[in-house]
């Protein structure tokens, strides 16, 4: 979504419909209300996808599997709606969901990709156990904005350098205690 005005559902449409028009790829369109303010309610979708044809999915950050099966079965099978919320993907892939952009994939990717792929085989015992041993790292992901706790644990487990830029900014002392206690089970922190 565009950020800082809040724009009407007509205004999200005809936003996304000339950014899909002034290039030669397809894209996906980002719903993350808690950032922008607005909903991209299922009918701008329905109308995006039935008017646009290089609009090819949605990144779902509602937070709402209501709407996330309202847009699958407006949408059809074939538009790619992708979890951004990683607590709720194996919910989203149970309904129909395509995949995630995942916060927790930057420093768990290959547990992430293997529940997903899981669940798109079907194996649903394989995708629950991984989802319940990501589940942790998920919630914890969200201690403070998003996303100072990953990178908070990316730095803890050596990925990275402890570095934000304004106005981002460390973790408080007692959150990064409670990351660190979330990590090890991982084998990520000593």
């Amino acid at each position: 979504n565009p950020y800082y005005n809040k724009p009407t559902q007509d205004g999200l449409y005809r936003h996304f419909r000339a950014v899909a028009e002034s290039v030669a790829i397809p894209i996906l369109v980002y719903n993350i209300q808690s950032r922008t303010a607005v909903n991209v309610e299922t009918a701008t979708l329905e109308r995006l996808v039935r008017d646009v044809k290089s609009v090819a999915g949605v990144k779902e950050a509602s937070g709402s599997l209501d709407q996330m099966s309202q847009v699958i079965a407006a949408c059809g099978p074939d538009f790619a709606v992708l979890s951004g919320d990683d607590n709720l993907t194996l919910p989203l892939l149970a309904i129909g969901g395509h995949g995630v952009v995942s916060v927790i994939a930057n420093i768990l990717p290959r547990e992430t990709a293997e529940m997903v792929h899981a669940a798109l085989d079907g194996d649903w015992k394989r995708a629950r156990d991984l989802h319940y041993r990501l589940f942790p790292l998920a919630r914890a992901a969200f201690l403070e904005t998003n996303p100072i706790p990953i990178k908070e644990a990316m730095a803890m487990a050596g990925m990275i350098e402890p570095e934000f830029r304004l106005p981002m900014c460390r973790m408080s002392d007692a959150n990064r205690e409670r990351l660190r206690a979330v990590l090890k089970p991982y084998a990520l922190v000593k």
